[in-house]
């Protein structure tokens, strides 16, 4: 983007965020010596106001937690694909608009795919916050059959994401935590989105060799449940490939230029 030279990744908490990392090292393997890109503390509240302050010379933002949802809220327009998640992890500024997009669903899918899984005929999402409603429209994009199984502890918990699936137009079925062990032996792609902490239950369940298990989770690494599919002879994907490609995608949109992978990858490698 011709004169944009500035982009940041906004959330709170901030400083654990990689983002600036693969940024960085895509523009330097790009050659966009005049482009920086920085990490801002900023809450619900206060997005408004710091996206308000921006001059031309910003060509996005990247937004994590908590602000993937009011994103959509100050943006002039969104794509089809933030609209339906109802979340936004990118905020492109041009031409004095704000466009609400979403890279989190496409990256997973991306990550998926370069782990030779493109067509999984059943799949199930554990959990039910935003990286579930991220989960579900990869599964909207990679066209898996009907119905997708969402396992929750509280099926009350549940109703964003069958929000979200209605809005993307996906049969989902919700399912008690109790119901895992036979969910996950049936599955053929598990998507685990819930916190570090209930890790050590799903290393637990009765995995095999045969399926995909999909963590969220990045650190610590590996898992326990990872470690334990890992044991079973399945195929583990780490989140940190979905934050791989989900800034790929967030690179493009923002510079016009195709990512880098490979430097952007390395420099992922060299930080852990």
């Amino acid at each position: 983007m011709a004169g944009a030279c500035r982009a940041a990744v906004l959330g709170s908490p901030i400083t654990h965020s990689l983002s600036p990392v693969l940024h960085r090292a895509a523009y330097a393997a790009l050659g966009l010596s005049g482009w920086r890109y920085d990490a801002y503390e900023c809450d619900e509240a206060g997005l408004a106001d710091l996206v308000g302050g921006l001059d031309g010379s910003w060509a996005g933002l990247s937004l994590t937690m908590p602000l993937k949802r009011v994103a959509l809220r100050i943006a002039d327009r969104a794509s089809d694909l933030a609209a339906g998640l109802g979340a936004a992890n990118t905020l492109l500024l041009r031409d004095g608009q704000r466009f609400a997009d979403n890279t989190d669903a496409p990256g997973m899918v991306d990550a998926l795919a370069e782990a030779g899984v493109d067509a999984p005929g059943s799949v199930l999402v554990i959990g039910a916050g935003g990286t579930a409603q991220a989960a579900l429209g990869a599964v909207s994009m990679l066209r898996v059959p009907p119905p997708v199984t969402v396992a929750v502890r509280d099926p009350a918990r549940s109703l964003e994401a069958q929000a979200t699936a209605r809005r993307l137009g996906l049969d989902v079925t919700v399912e008690r935590f109790a119901e895992l062990p036979r969910l996950v032996s049936a599955a053929e792609l598990v998507v685990s989105t819930v916190p570090v902490q209930a890790s050590p239950t799903l290393a637990e369940l009765p995995w095999t060799g045969d399926g995909v298990f999909f963590d969220a989770l990045y650190a610590p690494w590996p898992t326990p449940a990872a470690a334990a599919v890992l044991r079973a002879g399945g195929t583990v994907i780490s989140g940190l490939e979905l934050l791989l490609h989900q800034a790929a995608h967030q690179v493009r949109l923002m510079t016009g230029q195709p990512a880098p992978l490979t430097a952007m990858r390395k420099a992922l490698a060299n930080v852990r």
